[in-house]
């Protein structure tokens, strides 16, 4: 069995009973998970591609382009 390194995200805030500095985030082939360690409250997430984290072409309103 492999342990998983839990990290705290600090100032991060419990979405279930808004404790803040009390959430442990880790990543298990390729899928982020984060538990809260007081509620118990846990969210799991796929990490996608950056492909899928930018805006839609008819979103954008313009490019800067530095001279």
């Amino acid at each position: 069995m492999t342990v998983k390194r839990k990290r705290f995200i600090a100032g991060a805030v419990c979405p279930h009973c808004q404790s803040k500095d009390t959430l442990a985030l880790w990543s298990d082939n390729d899928v982020e998970s984060f538990i809260c360690v007081k509620c118990g409250y846990t969210q799991q997430q796929t990490d996608g591609t950056n492909a899928e984290k930018r805006p839609l072409p008819e979103h954008i309103i313009g490019i800067f382009h530095p001279e």
